[in-house]
């Protein structure tokens, strides 16, 4: 008959085994299983890549949008302050660029002839020369008659023009007809135009 120690080394080179078994077996599962498991790194690493190259476009697109930010989001602190004169250039280039600006748009001047109008009808009178003391110069009185408003009388008023004659050619006594023109003289606004009847 066995001993008891004997029953027990038995028993433990049995448990020793069946372990070795459940070793092997689990090795081959392992085994069996390591394709897919490489296959799943592959896809893993694959997708880490993918995450990588996803990364750095995002990093790419913050680094732009940083550089778009526009100057009116910085702050005014971080802004480095300009000298007077750093100033004054500034405005002399923004004025510069405007003035380019507005020349190239600027259309040609083109002057249209002036439009000939056809000349307003210069004042006439006709009256008596009553001085030629002046050089090239003579005093017209002119007489004009008319019915009183009210009482329907006529009425006679004179008045006296100093007209210019240019060849000294009008007398005293003489009836001449003389014409507006520009002023010649502080006091001439008119000029002879013919002489109608000369004095005895």
């Amino acid at each position: 008959m066995m001993s008891e120690e004997e029953k027990i080394n038995n028993e433990n080179d049995k448990s020793e085994v069946e372990a070795g078994e459940e070793i092997e077996s689990d090795a081959e599962t392992q085994i069996d299983e390591s394709p897919d498991e490489d296959s799943s790194a592959e896809s893993s690493n694959d997708g880490a890549e993918q995450d990588d190259d996803n990364q750095k476009e995002s990093d790419e697109e913050a680094v732009t949008a940083t550089e778009e930010v526009p100057t009116s989001s910085v702050t005014k602190s971080s802004r480095k302050k300009r000298t007077p004169e750093e100033k004054a250039e500034r405005r002399a280039r923004r004025k510069r660029k405007r003035i380019a600006a507005r020349s190239e748009e600027r259309k040609p001047i083109v002057r249209l002839p002036k439009p000939q109008k056809p000349r307003a009808a210069r004042k006439e009178r006709v009256g008596v020369v009553v001085s030629d003391a002046m050089d090239q110069t003579i005093t017209v009185r002119v007489e004009r008659s008319f019915p009183h408003s009210r009482y329907g009388k006529v009425v006679r008023r004179s008045t006296k023009f100093v007209v210019h004659d240019a060849e000294n050619t009008a007398g005293i006594g003489d009836r001449v007809r003389i014409v507006e023109t520009r002023p010649l003289s502080k006091t001439k606004r008119w000029r002879l135009a013919e002489i109608l009847e000369v004095s005895r």
